[in-house]
């Protein structure tokens, strides 16, 4: 896999080929590989772990899907095909940790794999950043994005589902002294209007969408910047701006493009 600066991430085939292991294993996930915005937000994070000389890698054209979509929507044999499948290379290479941007398959990874035998130490990159900034490995100087107004939305299987509220706000706090709040956030924040597998299907019939509820929220607080951890948040919010006709005035960034842009690499 290489990003547009050229930076070679191996596969854990790859290394094992040269019988060399790597620490992490960074799941990409479906929408980090597949949707053109994640994407980038893969380059990001791959971008960081480079720059902070992680030993990690990925599994390539042998990650399958995690099965969440498939569980949520209701269809459990296909969840525990796609998760045993995945179980069982996770095997063959000694996985033992693995780093995700996705708070759906984190959720997955971490808390349902077990049940089939998959035991990992799983960390969204919103945590393993925190780690690295409290660890020292990771220092921004002279961040162009100090007196940005950023405020951030809380994933709904990252916040209300895991408990992750601090790490991603110390790293924003990190990256920019102006810091406001929606209305609505941590335990009570809102949904994007896509967990659960809703991003799959129509909505239903309602006064307003659940993303363009979601983004007022946001705009009430005149941000630069909304900030989130999810590729799928990142998909509702950035179309409710859209909406709102907002694009060229406030950008929706992951937190790791957000660092990214704060370093400066």
């Amino acid at each position: 896999m290489e990003d547009n600066k050229s930076i070679k991430i191996p596969t854990f085939s790859e290394l094992a080929a040269e019988n060399k292991q790597a620490e992490f294993l960074f799941w990409v996930g479906s929408a980090g590989s597949y949707d053109d915005r994640a994407k980038k937000i893969t380059r990001a994070f791959a971008k960081i772990l480079t720059f902070c000389e992680i030993n990690f890698a990925v599994l390539g054209t042998e990650e399958s899907d995690s099965g969440d979509v498939a569980r949520r929507a209701g269809n459990e044999f296909l969840f525990q095909m796609q998760a045993m499948q995945n179980i069982e290379t996770l095997k063959m290479y000694h996985v033992t940790k693995i780093i995700t941007c996705d708070p759906h398959d984190y959720n997955t990874l971490k808390n349902e794999y077990s049940d089939l035998g998959g035991n990992y130490e799983v960390m969204h990159h919103t945590e393993f950043l925190y780690q690295l900034i409290k660890s020292g490995k990771l220092k921004i100087e002279n961040n162009i994005l100090k007196d940005k107004v950023i405020t951030y939305h809380d994933p709904c299987y990252l916040g209300r589902g895991n408990g992750i509220f601090l790490e991603p706000r110390f790293i924003l706090q990190t990256i920019s002294l102006k810091l406001p709040e929606m209305k609505r956030n941590k335990q009570r924040s809102l949904c994007c209007g896509a967990g659960g597998a809703q991003m799959f299907k129509e909505a239903e019939e309602g006064q307003l969408e659940v993303y363009t509820l979601r983004t007022n929220d946001a705009l009430e607080v005149n941000p630069d910047i909304i900030a989130t951890a999810c590729p799928f948040c990142m998909t509702m919010l950035t179309d409710g701006v859209k909406m709102q006709e907002k694009q060229q005035e406030i950008e929706v960034l992951d937190i790791a493009e957000l660092m990214v842009r704060a370093l400066g690499i």
